[in-house]
């Protein structure tokens, strides 16, 4: 180094840099540290900020900018100038190649600088003065030129003639000052005003706005990362502002955080991963040279050409990892650059240890050496840290990336996939693709390059130790390439059992929604024991398999423990047997570089598994990728109906449910489905088409073929105006998750008038008036805040507002009341849709007597087409009523009984501030003590207690050894003369030089050479054996640990579940109205599966990081107590930092997983939604609601991933200025003789893993936290939700009720506090086998009758007695078993019919068939295949009729001596209901019947009526009198109904 130097400045080896020369600075030294150094410094910094990006706008920069550029030029070219003198007149100012030097420094400098400004001034940069440190560095050369100024002037030699080179060079460094002062004085004096620069900045902001694709940028939300220069990106110093606001705790909602960058924002990403999609998809086209390319699919609504929609044989071939590959794979695969260059660096540092201890060793080294491995040292730390935290960053936008595509991708099938095939699948199973599959392909990303790196590393540390021990090395191998096929072994056998946990789990989930759908019935009928059985036995099955994979990891982790030290002690055998003489050194480094081997032979298995974890993922996900897509173009004739007039015509036409291969399967298996077939059907425009027939004859099938939902197989079908959709109002109401307003727009623009007209025409005005906040109200999930009737009034004016040409209305009028019912007709179907095509399907044919043409459907095929007068006669039951009293007709039938202000059902649960859901809770601040407390009372006191003692029992015989090794090292080498600095620098265990190695000290020098002391082979065996056993010792103590570990984790899931299982039961009705299905179930999926897998994987590694840590600091501050000066104040900078990342990590973690709730919600309510959705033509709009969520929640992961790598980069930086620091001191201390070279060897090894250890306890912490959150969760519903009543405060009898007396008295109920009484006052008797009809307006409060009797809702006051004993007196359990009641919505579940109708199982095969049979339904259940059948999701494979006589076919089952009907017979066809009112009559003659009817002829041969008015009796006798008696509400209801 000295020489490089002297040579340089032309001066002695001696003093090659003199600072003081002739009484002025020497030039040397003058141009290398004032003059090269600060224009390096400048060149770095300038060149950090050359990335920074455009501002999208064109304004132009500010004057002052240009003139900087110039002078930075023209600075270059100066400098430039400057060397050619300097070289013709050599020596006159000092030798040319430091000339050469300074100069060529100096050029570059600016060169770069003025490229900078350039991309500055486009920037955002360019309305501002620009980076303040750029203007600042550029002085740093002034004093150099300021110096060699005086220089001239002293030395005379300026201006002479003699020297016409030097006199050059004074006029260039009189230009070169006075261009650095233009510079200056142009950045000091902006040229453009404080308004302009205002004017502009506001209109970069809205430029922003526009260019974001489709998501505004306001004012306040930054973008993150864009337009940051290098050093803010390397430190993230963007991420400070986010920070700061963090630990304020103002992180409350998404909005706060920033906002995505421009390449990870939703719609960017998407759009090229589609845009790649289909390049695939026509690709594989021409390949398969078909030539049927498809034009745009219809449900695109713009043509969609992006879309995934080639047909069927390009679909199956897109592979999504192709595409995955060909969107993103560029910038995947570049990223291995960064990677590999870590992973190499991670070597220099032992390397460089090794040099810098045997420069303290050797005391002939010159000083430079030991300066250069210092800086080598930080060097590699430094650019190592970089790199490898710049790699994770970069990997994670990737994996954003992936993510976001993926998930839309899922969505956008979803939308196009045809309902027959997309039958396959549960609604439960296409969630989990969206959340935990999509999650698994996002750590294939992670996983990915290590795969190949990992190899990389072992390849490097298998020829060091080569190096060591020769061929001995094979040996140990041999040993621990045995272990990789037991290893794999036992990772099958973990994938396998994962698989299976996960179906156990999909199953678990999928009872978990029907529970928690059909919970109104469960309670009803009391069948929570039973749910809770099978969600038990499901629950069993799973922890089952969950309890395998624990204990299969636990032997893994034990394996890889014991590797080292078997692996090790196979290597010294083998070394001696070849002959060799074992010495210390030898076995400390083959001990190090045996731990550096494990590291990668460790992770390996993980790093396989998760890639299968991946490719099973990947495969489930293709699966349901190549489903069918629906093909509209396929299905309908392209060209127009044959006449004009037509708006639709089917000619031998044939559907079917079943796909047609999936149908052969089926007929032999005896169950057939529906099947369609429709010879001649053509409907006029303008007409109003009605379908009558019984329940089960393919009246909604019919309307599912016209929209294109089944499975065309043959035929044609031809609709007018195809691309407008239809106006579909279905059976099931479909009702999404948001006011009653934004139901009914559905994404069109709002149009006053319209909308009040198709309020008035659904009769809807009244009921809003009624809603706390009117149309502004929120609707629960399913709408279950909403009686049957106005969910079906608000489909159906959803489909009205949509103004389309043909209309589909599937029985819209079965759940509301006479009254209302005459009211849609006239002013609906026959007033505001007058003009359009309707085809309407009901079973209340009283109204279709003004149809145009009726048809009448049997058994899938059209029986007859005609007139009503022609048709009605065949379907109708019972002739009308003959009007007795004329009169009335002319009455107005909304004039009587309007007039009181009706209270709905609908108000039930709403909240005075109209929101019915609460947000979701977000807790604020740190997971509180308790939650820990919980987790820790789950796992069991004495169980945790033994776990921690285990763990101390493992790391202490860790450390032990370790110290042993000292202790062997210290001894031997007073015995031999052994190098002291091999031995004691290689103290630390194989564990902490996984980071380090220090060990390899020894390969450099030869040690064959050192001789064997005397005494050496007894010795050697003497330590060789105690350290054998006490690593023995540790490896009994590390399998107790993980068993124990593994055994406690499945014991606390097993109790979490449990609690949160029995609470949800136990929950009361109003709980389950105002949360969403999807935030209770986000409970049973992702926050168990933490429970169950996560938190035990991150809380393992950080009780290992505790221990770990304790242990070191305990050995270390033993053998180098001066360590502890550099160890306090680093604790409280990690303490300081760790607080402060914390704090902002643990919101943007919550709002993660609260923005990710509604990305689910929303999919789910789409799939329950799809027809209607695609009839409608919306699907281009939900789309776009999935990547506006999408993008929410996205951001909030982004800034979360990122503030980690922002700690992670402090972390590091903080240990690379440790391990400089211990260097520096280590070179001060041998240059005063005082070092001991081995201990540092040792304190820099350790330097080298402290900073990484600690870096993992935060991190593992966090992550431990942040599964806590989970366990805070659950913790939260076990403890927070409202009960039903468990207690039993007396014993009724085993017949109770005997007689069936029902009394009501004075009973007062409103649904929560603050509404009004939703009973108020109610007093009646029914006596025993009386038949009671109960009638009243919607919202009267008839529902509420049986929730009060049933206690799902308790009352305020009042009671209500059974056969004499008080209702609240008994326990929920038995009043519910003992009553019957057929509930408004009927509810199946998944399973047989059997289970259906006797989950408990107590009835015999004989007395379900009578059942069956009196129901009307056996034939039905024997066509599809016997009791045994399954019913598929919500009962699936019966239409809505169907699935209501199994309701009553339940409980003519419970033989209860009181019965409730609610309309039970709504969805039922006429003949049908008369033979089922017999049945009722027959079977329930000597028993209690309450009916609430809303079509009265049900009712009319009931004993009494009541007539329900605004939650109280209004009437009270038999249907007769009622009827005669003038002015009775009753009277009223019989007329509208005739009208």
């Amino acid at each position: 180094m000295e020489n490089i130097l002297a040579s340089l400045c032309g001066t002695s080896p001696e003093d090659p840099l003199p600072v003081w020369v002739h009484g002025s600075i020497g030039h040397c030294f003058n141009q290398l540290t004032l003059n090269v150094i600060p224009h390096a410094i400048l060149a770095v910094v300038s060149a950090c900020f050359i990335g920074t990006p455009r501002s999208g706008s064109r304004v132009p920069c500010r004057p002052s900018w240009g003139w900087r550029i110039a002078t930075s030029f023209i600075l270059a070219g100066l400098f430039f100038a400057d060397t050619i003198p300097a070289t013709i007149s050599q020596q006159e100012l000092g030798p040319m190649y430091l000339e050469v030097l300074a100069n060529g420094t100096a050029a570059l400098t600016w060169l770069v600088h003025g490229f900078t400004l350039i991309m500055l001034c486009r920037s955002i940069h360019g309305f501002t003065r620009g980076p303040a440190v750029l203007a600042l560095l550029t002085l740093l050369p002034l004093p150099s030129f300021i110096i060699t100024l005086v220089w001239y002037c002293q030395s005379g030699t300026a201006w002479s003639p003699a020297h016409p080179g030097v006199s050059s060079r004074f006029a260039i460094l009189c230009l070169q000052l006075a261009s650095l002062l233009a510079y200056v004085v142009s950045y000091l004096f902006p040229t453009a005003g404080r308004q302009d620069f205002l004017s502009i900045n506001r209109s970069w902001q809205q430029d922003q706005a526009i260019s974001g694709p489709g998501i505004p940028v306001p004012d306040q939300q930054r973008v993150a990362e864009d337009g940051e220069s290098w050093l803010s990106r390397f430190f993230y110093t963007w991420m400070n502002p986010l920070m700061k606001r963090g630990y304020q705790q103002k992180l409350n909602q998404p909005q706060d955080v920033y906002v995505l960058p421009r390449q990870l924002q939703a719609a960017r990403v998407c759009g090229q991963f589609y845009s790649c999609w289909q390049k695939k998809a026509s690709l594989h086209q021409a390949e398969e040279e078909t030539g049927s390319l498809t034009s745009p699919i219809i449900a695109g609504g713009d043509g969609s050409s992006d879309a995934p929609d080639s047909p069927q044989h390009a679909q199956e071939a897109v592979r999504l990892v192709s595409v995955l590959h060909a969107a993103f794979g560029l910038r995947f695969y570049s990223l291995g650059l960064l990677k590999l260059a870590g992973s190499l660096l991670d070597f220099s540092g032992p390397l460089l240890l090794n040099l810098l201890v045997n420069f303290m060793e050797s005391r002939q080294e010159p000083l430079s050496h030991g300066v250069l491995y210092a800086l080598g040292l930080f060097a590699g730390s430094f650019l190592g840290a970089l790199l490898r935290n710049q790699f994770s960053y970069e990997m994670n936008k990737v994996a954003l990336m992936v993510r976001a595509a993926v998930i839309s991708a899922i969505y956008r099938k979803a939308l196009r996939v045809s309902s027959t095939s997309l039958a396959r699948f549960t609604v439960g199973e296409i969630v989990n693709f969206m959340s935990t599959d999509t999650s698994r392909l996002v750590n294939f990303c992670h996983s990915f390059h290590e795969l190949w790196s990992l190899p990389v590393q072992l390849a490097i540390t298998l020829y060091l130790l080569h190096q060591q021990v020769g061929i001995a090395f094979l040996g140990g191998m041999a040993l621990a390439l045995l272990l990789v096929p037991i290893n794999k072994i036992i990772a099958n056998r973990i994938m396998a059992n994962n698989k299976k946990m996960l179906e156990h789990k999909d199953a678990r989930v999928k009872l978990m929604t029907e529970f928690l759908c059909g919970i109104r019935v469960v309670k009803f009928y009391a069948w929570e024991k039973h749910f809770s059985a099978r969600i038990n036995a499901c629950r069993a099955k799973e922890l089952q398999k969950v309890r395998a994979i624990s204990y299969l990891d636990a032997l893994c982790v034990y394996t890889w423990a014991a590797v080292p030290v078997i692996v090790s002690i196979a290597i010294f055998v083998t070394y001696v047997l070849l002959g060799h003489q074992l010495t210390a050194t030898k076995v400390f480094t083959a001990l190090a570089l045996v731990g550096m081997l494990i590291l990668p032979l460790n992770s390996f298995p993980w790093v396989l598994n998760a890639i299968l974890e991946a490719k099973v993922s990947l495969d489930r996900i293709q699966q349901f990728f190549e489903l069918m897509d629906q093909d509209l173009e396929a299905y309908y004739a392209l060209d127009s109906p044959s006449d004009t007039a037509t708006a639709m015509e089917m000619q031998c036409a044939a559907f079917s449910w079943v796909p047609v291969e999936e149908e052969r399967t089926r007929q032999l298996s005896s169950k057939g489905s529906l099947q369609l077939h429709i010879e001649n059907l053509s409907v006029r425009k303008g007409m109003l088409l009605g379908v009558v027939g019984k329940v089960g004859s393919g009246k909604s099938s019919l309307l599912a073929a016209i929209t294109g939902e089944l499975i065309k197989q043959g035929g044609r079908v031809c609709v007018c105006d195809l691309e407008q959709g239809f106006g579909l109002a279905t059976q099931e109401p479909w009702i999404q998750f948001t006011t009653v307003r934004e139901n009914i727009l559905f994404g069109r623009e709002y149009d006053a008038r319209l909308y009040e007209e198709v309020l008035e025409a659904c009769a809807l005005s009244e009921d809003l008036k009624i809603l706390p906040a009117g149309d502004q109200t929120e609707v629960g999930e399913n709408g279950v805040t909403l009686s049957g009737g106005q969910k079906a009034r608000i489909a159906l004016a959803r489909a009205i507002y949509q103004e389309k040409e043909l209309y589909l209305l599937d029985d819209p009028l079965a759940a509301v009341d006479a009254d209302v019912a005459n009211h849609i007709m006239r002013k609906c179907i026959f007033g505001a849709l007058r003009h359009k095509t309707r085809v309407l399907c009901t079973h209340r044919t009283e109204f279709l007597e003004k149809a145009d043409a009726l048809l009448l459907m049997d058994n899938g095929r059209i029986v007859k087409t005609g007139t009503p007068a022609d048709i009605l006669p065949l379907v109708e039951a019972f002739p009308k009523f003959k009007d007795t009293d004329k009169g009335h007709k002319d009455q107005a039938p909304n004039e009587q009984g309007q007039e009181e202000a009706i209270k709905t059902e609908a108000e039930e649960p709403t909240q005075n501030n109209n929101l019915i859901h609460k947000e979701e809770e977000k807790k604020e601040g740190a997971v509180a003590f308790e939650v820990y407390k919980a987790y820790w009372m789950a796992m069991g006191s004495c169980l945790a207690m033994s776990i921690l003692f285990s763990l101390f029992l493992m790391q202490a015989s860790r450390n032990i050894s370790d110290w042993w090794l000292s202790y062997w090292i210290s001894s031997i080498s007073q015995t031999a003369n052994t190098s002291v600095m091999a031995c004691s620098a290689s103290l630390p265990s194989p564990e902490l030089l996984l980071f380090s190695t220090a060990g390899l000290v020894s390969p450099i020098q030869d040690l064959d050479k050192t001789p064997a002391s005397p005494n050496g082979s007894e010795d050697v065996n003497f330590y060789l054996i105690v350290y054998g056993s006490i690593a023995g010792a540790n490896s009994l103590f590390t399998i107790i640990r993980a068993f124990l570990f593994a055994f406690g984790t499945v014991r606390a899931a097993t109790v979490i579940h449990e609690r949160l299982l029995q609470r949800i039961l136990k929950a009361t009705v109003s709980f389950f109205d105002t949360t969403p299905t999807g935030r209770i179930l986000n409970r049973f999926s992702s926050d168990l599966y933490c429970v169950d897998d996560n938190l035990p994987f991150f809380l393992n590694i950080f009780l290992a990081n505790i221990y770990g840590l304790l242990g070191m600091l305990v050995i270390m501050t033993y053998g180098l107590p001066w360590i502890g000066l550099v160890l306090l104040p680093l604790a409280v900078v990690y303490f300081l930092i760790q607080h402060y990342y914390r704090f902002t990590s643990r919101e943007l973690k919550r709002l993660y997983s609260v923005t990710l709730s509604p990305i689910y919600t929303h999919f789910s309510e789409t799939l329950s939604g799809l027809s209607t959705i695609r009839a409608m033509r919306a699907s281009k709009r939900f789309e776009l609601e999935n990547q506006l969520r999408l993008e929410q929640n996205q951001r909030c992961l982004f800034a979360s991933n990122t503030v980690m790598e922002w700690l992670d980069i402090r972390l590091q930086m903080i240990g690379v200025a440790v391990v400089t620091a211990i260097a520096g001191i280590a070179i001060i201390q041998h240059q005063k003789q005082l070092a001991n070279p081995g201990l540092v060897g040792l304190s820099l090894s350790y330097a080298l893993s402290v900073t990484n250890l600690l870096s993992g306890l935060i991190a593992s912490f966090t992550q431990t936290e942040i599964m806590m959150v989970s366990v805070e969760r659950t913790q939260e519903y076990t403890t927070d939700i409202p009960m039903e009543p468990q207690d039993k405060l007396v014993q009724v009898s085993a017949d109770w009720p005997s007689k069936g007396l029902v009394e009501f008295q004075q009973v007062v109920l409103a649904y929560r506090a603050g509404l009004q009484n939703a009973l108020d006052g109610v007093s009646f008797t029914v006596y025993p086998g009386e038949k009671l009809g109960i009638v009243g307006r919607t919202g009267s409060g008839k529902s509420t009758l049986f929730l009060a009797l049933f206690r799902m809702v308790e009352m305020k006051s009042g009671r209500i007695l059974l056969d004499g004993v008080d209702s609240q007196l008994v326990g929920l359990e038995e009043l519910r078993s003992r009553l019957a009641i057929i509930p408004q919505d009927p509810f199946l579940f998944s399973g047989s019919i059997r289970e259906n109708l006797d989950p408990q199982g107590k009835r015999t095969d004989a007395e379900l068939r009578e059942v069956l049979e009196q129901c009307h339904l056996w034939d039905a259940v024997t066509q599809m295949g016997g009791l045994d059948s399954e019913l598929g999701e919500r009962g699936k494979s019966l239409s809505v009729g169907q699935r209501q006589l199994v309701c009553l076919a339940r409980a003519l089952l419970t033989q209860a001596k009181v019965l409730c009907i609610d309309e039970a017979t709504a969805s039922v066809d006429q003949k049908t209901d008369q033979l089922l009112q017999q049945t009722i009559r027959q079977r329930f003659a000597d028993k209690t019947v309450l009916t609430i009817a809303h079509r009265l002829n049900t009712i009319l041969d009931s004993d009494r009526v009541l007539v329900m008015q605004a939650g109280r009796v209004a009437e009270l006798d038999s249907p007769a009198s009622l009827s005669q008696k003038d002015g009775s509400l009753f009277q009223h209801l019989l007329h509208s109904r005739q009208q």
